[in-house]
């Protein structure tokens, strides 16, 4: 299994992750996971006008992304995956998909939201599944772009 890096990215495909994370992890394939997006077909029109020429794009449900991960189908590609929130991506790892680490990128601000650095805003329920994503073994990062310092996560979430 080659998964090359995970994101959590309110904006899922844009500058950041089609040009910079893409070109410094030699992306040969984006996956978006997230139920919703999955279903909306003007979104997912949007996410492929943003993936950059040559990288592969799959926008899936978090239960199929699992299935196919485990079923080997990306094995021979460079998978970087991408979703808004972390309880997308504590889905794969209660699916059994094994993850080393999740970097924390932009999570938007809300009225629900309280701030844990400028770009990254949370509620309780992402706190949580932060917390039990830890327990289970997954090294929380925060960075914005690749060239900036890598950060402990859990640290700035106290």
């Amino acid at each position: 299994m080659t998964i090359v890096g995970c994101r959590i990215d309110g904006r899922l495909i844009h500058g950041q992750v089609a040009n910079l994370w893409t070109t410094k992890l030699n992306i040969s394939r984006i996956m978006v996971i997230d139920d919703e997006v999955a279903q909306n077909d003007i979104e997912k029109s949007g996410l492929k006008l943003a993936t950059p020429p040559g990288v592969k794009l799959s926008i899936l449900p978090v239960a199929k992304a699992a299935e196919n991960i485990l079923a080997g189908k990306y094995d021979s590609q460079r998978l970087f995956i991408v979703a808004r929130k972390p309880d997308r991506f504590l889905g794969l790892v209660e699916a059994g998909v094994p993850l080393e680490t999740l970097n924390v990128g932009n999570m938007s601000q809300s009225d629900e939201t309280r701030p844990v650095t400028r770009s990254i805003n949370v509620v309780d329920a992402d706190v949580e599944a932060f917390h039990k994503l830890a327990e289970k073994g997954v090294k929380l990062t925060a960075q914005m772009v690749p060239n900036d310092p890598i950060e402990d996560f859990l640290k700035l979430l106290k």
